[in-house]
């Protein structure tokens, strides 16, 4: 199990914060917004209202014993060089940024993010490349180790429900769309038979979803 640090709690932010916890994760969430650390209160391990613009406030959080950081201020450019400098100085080992564009993307980096994605870019990217091939196909890296990745069911799974295959329990996984034909369910009918021509849209880590295709 990793730990992360998620700061910034709009829809990429809370999302991001709430799937790395359904899959296992230990999960801090930061936002200066008590409402909406309120609304995920409850779905992450931890959630603070606070100002992660404040070095000092990130200090007493322990956010230096996480293993990921990531910074969700996309829109913010001020606010998220600023945490990712506190970040970096408070010896955060790998710092994950959501950038607006290209320039945000090259500054956040040379101020020591790992890793910035532009989460519409990647996404799209990654789809044009997945319609040309068939099997899996990797949708967004969410870090080194976790992903959104697209496959067929198993023959196995064919005329069973998502809800039946219990994939989160036994795998560690979450289907979170079901893609039929030139349609995507999201979120998917857990309670459908699966049809075999189908594909899900399964988030997780890399290794769970290498023990799920085999």
């Amino acid at each position: 199990m990793k730990s992360y640090v998620v700061i910034g709690l709009g829809r990429f932010g809370s999302e991001m914060a709430i799937k790395l916890y359904e899959c296992g994760q230990e999960v801090l969430a930061i936002d200066l917004n008590e409402q909406l650390v309120d609304k995920i209160a409850d779905r992450v391990t931890r959630a603070v209202a606070a100002d992660a613009r404040d070095k000092d406030v990130l200090d007493k959080l322990g956010v230096e014993e996480y293993d990921r950081a990531v910074v969700a201020m996309g829109s913010d450019l001020a606010a998220s060089a600023m945490i990712t400098m506190n970040l970096k100085e408070l010896g955060v080992p790998y710092i994950i940024c959501k950038a607006h564009d290209s320039s945000y993307r090259e500054i956040l980096e040379k101020l020591g993010a790992n890793r910035v994605v532009i989460p519409e870019w990647e996404m799209a990217d990654k789809l044009a490349m997945g319609l040309t091939h068939a099997g899996v196909m990797e949708y967004i890296e969410l870090s080194d180790e976790f992903g959104i990745v697209e496959m067929h069911p198993h023959e196995k799974w064919v005329g069973k429900t998502i809800r039946s295959l219990e994939l989160r329990s036994k795998y560690g996984v979450n289907v979170i769309a079901l893609k039929k034909e030139n349609s995507i369910q999201l979120p998917p009918d857990i309670d459908s038979p699966l049809e075999a021509s189908a594909a899900l849209v399964i988030l997780g880590s890399y290794e769970a979803v290498d023990r799920l295709k085999k």
